[in-house]
């Protein structure tokens, strides 16, 4: 199924090879530098929960993954890389503000990626290539951003957020953003609050998403002819809030929802139907039943 947001690559016929490279060795570039003491100090952080415990501060980190994650699912994903839905700003905004904090990047960074993943799914070109073993796409395709760069070309597949002021001002501020919350975070609770708070939800909110782009292309059932490795991750759903029916999204790209069937727990999909019963979610995309004829791997 074709998603209507894909932009056109004018070097798309480009060869690239996937070839043993020095990942360590090469030169890093301070942005990727800053990527990866990010997730070290995410990581150091949940390490010193232990020391650190308060069931306070646990919760909060808990609630934190929740908002964020769902944040990233309902916002960055399903409505903004895929326009599977349309709501008004004043919604909009809010839940893709609130996805900063999952330190996952700024929307038009986390948008583009996406996007480029689904364009160039499991070739060479992917940003994010199981083929290029499970730690690459799990995690290590984040610290190299030439390396993306090359493989997918700049960043010319969101002009649709590049038009808008709001997104293009949280890519200029993130940082500013970010160091704030963390900063409230530390004077409200102290280390509790930085270590069970946000150490603990930051690194379940990584891996939960990170999951997603490795496991999900590796483990899993098939219910659909899709032309890559896309698997369905039954016990990743409640987790990921609905985005381990990989298999389903690779079906069906623009669909709003991903649980396709009635037991298929899609926490992302529960809370787009709640804002369209309410009249503030329009134009939900959903797969026909032709479609879903026509993907479905006859048994």
């Amino acid at each position: 199924m074709c998603d209507p947001t894909r932009d056109d690559v004018s070097s798309q016929s480009r060869a690239v090879s996937i070839e043993k490279r020095a990942y360590f060795q090469r030169k890093w570039p301070l942005v990727d530098v800053i990527r990866a003491l990010t997730v070290v100090i995410v990581h150091f952080l949940c390490l010193l929960a232990p020391f650190n415990y308060e069931w306070e501060a646990f919760r909060f980190g808990l609630v934190l993954f929740v908002i964020t994650t769902l944040s990233i699912t309902f916002s960055y994903h399903r409505n903004l890389s895929h326009r599977s839905f349309k709501i008004p700003k004043w919604i909009e905004y809010p839940f893709a503000y609130s996805a900063v904090f999952a330190l996952q990047g700024d929307p038009m960074d986390w948008v583009s990626i996406h996007r480029f993943h689904h364009q160039f799914t499991d070739s060479d070109r992917d940003p994010h290539s199981p083929k290029e073993g499970l730690w690459f796409s799990h995690i290590l395709w984040i610290f190299d951003t030439q390396y993306i760069k090359y493989k997918c070309g700049g960043r010319d597949n969101v002009m649709d957020l590049k038009k808008q002021w709001f997104y293009k001002f949280l890519r200029r501020t993130i940082a500013l953003h970010i160091a704030m919350f963390w900063t409230v975070l530390y004077l409200y609770g102290g280390l509790p609050y930085l270590t069970c708070g946000g150490g603990v939800g930051g690194v379940i909110g990584y891996h939960v998403t990170w999951l997603v782009n490795s496991a999900c292309h590796i483990w899993g059932s098939r219910s659909w002819k899709t032309k890559d490795t896309s698997r369905n991750v039954w016990w990743l759903s409640l987790f990921t809030m609905g985005e381990s029916w990989h298999n389903n999204h690779h079906a069906f790209e623009s669909s709003a929802r991903q649980g396709l069937e009635w037991w298929q727990i899609d926490i992302t999909w529960y809370l787009i139907r709640l804002f369209e019963v309410l009249g503030l979610a329009t134009d939900v995309k959903l797969p026909s039943d032709f479609q879903k004829q026509k993907m479905a791997i006859v048994r």
